[in-house]
């Protein structure tokens, strides 16, 4: 195994978090480095089903310093933000290493060694920001080990393609799973599975009020107050073309729950059955920090203990947009870059103090 000069600090993932983190550190005189498991640019958008289509327009999904460009037709697709943190990187020259999966980081005695497979880096400090989407999640049901059908999840989810004809459940109530349902249902025998009945936000309202209601509502409960009332709210589902179109074809409605799969199918709780093809999981992400736990820092709901995005037991460590509890918004491109400029900032104070100890 090969051994790097020593660094300032190691930024584990390359996709949109990890990118505003480097604009920041590139203006620090830092050194440092990205290391990245994909092969290519853009993050866990390489991963997004073909016709995936964001919330906002482009001025308000963009990462710092340089606004994403605009699109000629609507909000920018899954192949516009792959392109834009393409030129992103190249634009900012930042310090990469692709193909490269971190497996575990230790203590050091004046740092943390971070490991790949064939190479470590000793680092004063060390930010994390490797997203959710290797981690999907699953739910389990009573007999889902006997069912002969296809089960996927949204993250391998690419398109219709292959489900013409066919009876498709497609399970969660948010976002995607409302932009698959409506793209499979143009083409299958498709039902929509959901806890609750969806919550559908106005035509008018997008990602630019979402983000502008949970930052007032943040800024609200910071000084004591009671936030305020909007109708709508993160959780709830943006009436994207392709969820309006499938609103007019007038199948835009969910059921509750199945109880248990059957060889062929799932019961549901009045006990009829349905023979199904195949099940879409849109049932969300878990964080993925596998490469932490040999710091014995991540518990039991697979978090880290952390103050202001700083690990309360490992204080060299900061980790960045795997959800509010790490940045409010910080899992999404316009929310990412408040977070990345303040751990940031902690990290160069974290480095100058140890620099004057």
């Amino acid at each position: 195994m090969s051994q790097s000069r020593k660094l300032d600090v190691v930024v584990i993932g390359g996709g949109q978090s990890a990118l505003t983190v480097a604009y920041f550190l590139k203006r620090t005189g830092l050194s440092y480095v990205l290391l990245d498991a994909e092969p290519a640019p853009g993050g866990a958008w390489r991963h997004a089903w073909d016709s995936l289509r964001l919330f906002s327009p482009s001025a308000w999904s963009s990462i710092a310093g340089w606004p994403m460009p605009a699109v000629a037709d609507g909000t920018p697709s899954r192949d516009d933000v792959i392109d834009y943190l393409t030129q992103y990187e190249r634009r900012y020259d930042f310090p990469i290493r692709r193909s490269t999966r971190v497996t575990h980081v230790e203590k050091i005695d004046d740092g943390l060694r971070v490991f790949s497979d064939d190479c470590s880096w000793d680092a004063k400090a060390v930010i994390s920001a490797t997203g959710n989407w290797s981690r999907p999640v699953i739910p389990a049901y009573p007999g889902q080990a006997l069912f002969k059908g296809q089960q996927l999840h949204s993250a391998q989810y690419v398109g219709p393609t292959g489900f013409e004809g066919k009876t498709v459940l497609v399970v969660g109530g948010g976002n995607s799973g409302a932009q698959i349902y409506a793209e499979v249902s143009k083409v299958s025998q498709a039902v929509w599975v959901t806890q609750e009945p969806p919550q559908f936000l106005p035509d008018e309202v997008d990602g630019r009020a979402l983000f502008e209601r949970a930052t007032a509502r943040l800024k609200a409960l910071q000084a004591g107050l009671e936030p305020p009332q909007a109708q709508g709210g993160l959780g709830d589902i943006v009436m994207v073309p392709s969820v309006k179109e499938a609103r007019d074809r007038r199948v835009l409605n969910s059921v509750r729950p199945f109880v248990q799969f059957t060889p062929t199918g799932v019961v549901w709780p009045s006990g009829s059955e349905t023979k199904v093809d195949a099940v879409i999981w849109c049932t969300g992400f878990s964080p993925a920090l596998g490469h932490l736990k040999s710091l014995g820092i991540v518990g039991e709901d697979n978090r880290v203990a952390v103050t202001e995005n700083r690990s309360v037991d490992c204080p060299n460590l900061w980790l960045v947009g795997y959800g509010d509890w790490t940045g409010l918004a910080s899992a999404t491109l316009i929310g990412v870059t408040r977070t990345a400029r303040d751990v940031v900032k902690q990290a160069q104070g974290y480095l100058s103090s140890k620099l004057s100890a």
